[in-house]
């Protein structure tokens, strides 16, 4: 896939499988904004949001979270967890090099640091866990780009 300098609504919702609703609604609660914000224009229409690279990378992490169950206030806490206590964004912490690395189980979400501190993002996000045994349980969060299901060619007799 080839990078573009914006993605519009549209596109987004191709990519991540997220509905143009579910963008407007995250983007109105703040759980992730546009970078290009939708503006009036002269003709009295609306412009389109325009999201970068990086908040497209942000927005398949999000989406694939929700698709694994996580509820919208779960995914606010993540991100709020991450700039509050770890300084860092979302795509920092799933693939963007940052100080911090996202895993999950299925059911938690956890942050290890670049020290090896461990921490759960749900449950306990200042008290850091005491890992013993197998950390291979645990796979690493990233942003994947989801197949447009392809439209089924109408019937002819």
């Amino acid at each position: 896939m080839k990078l573009k300098k914006t993605y519009s609504s549209r596109e987004v919702a191709a990519l991540t499988g997220l509905t143009a609703r579910q963008l407007q609604v995250w983007d109105a609660s703040g759980l992730i904004s546009s970078a290009i914000p939708s503006h009036r224009t002269a003709a009295g229409g609306y412009t389109e949001r325009r999201y970068t690279p990086i908040d497209l990378f942000e927005l398949l992490v999000l989406a694939d979270l929700r698709r694994r169950g996580f509820t919208v206030h779960q995914l606010h806490l993540i991100l709020q967890i991450l700039k509050d206590q770890f300084g860092t964004r979302l795509f920092e912490a799933t693939g963007g090099g940052g100080s911090v690395q996202l895993l999950t189980d299925g059911r938690e979400i956890y942050a290890r640091t670049d020290r090896g501190d461990f921490f759960n993002l749900l449950k306990t996000p200042a008290q850091p866990l005491l890992v013993v045994g197998n950390e291979g349980l645990l796979k690493e969060l990233s942003g994947k780009v989801r197949r447009a299901k392809k439209m089924k060619k109408p019937h002819t007799n």
